[in-house]
């Protein structure tokens, strides 16, 4: 992108292609895109989709089963 993102129109920033916003999200982008890492042998699929469970099982459930910090700080008091 050569282009100042804050001076294009809303249909141009559409077509620009965002980062994931958490893990979660970064997870399913790799699971839809992982050919680069498949490329000269750098990883397997096997690792990739094992690496995938992991994470998903071990970090994201982990964040979903506490609260945001500004949920606590809101409702501690309650």
């Amino acid at each position: 992108l050569d282009k100042d993102i804050y001076d294009l129109a809303a249909e141009e920033l559409e077509n620009v292609a965002k980062v994931p916003r958490s893990l979660n999200e970064s997870l399913n982008a790799l699971r839809e895109d992982q050919a680069f890492l498949l490329k000269g042998d750098v990883f397997t699929e096997d690792v990739i989709d094992t690496w995938i469970w992991y994470k998903s099982t071990r970090e994201v459930e982990a964040l979903r089963q506490r609260p945001h910090p500004w949920e606590f700080t809101a409702y501690y008091d309650i």
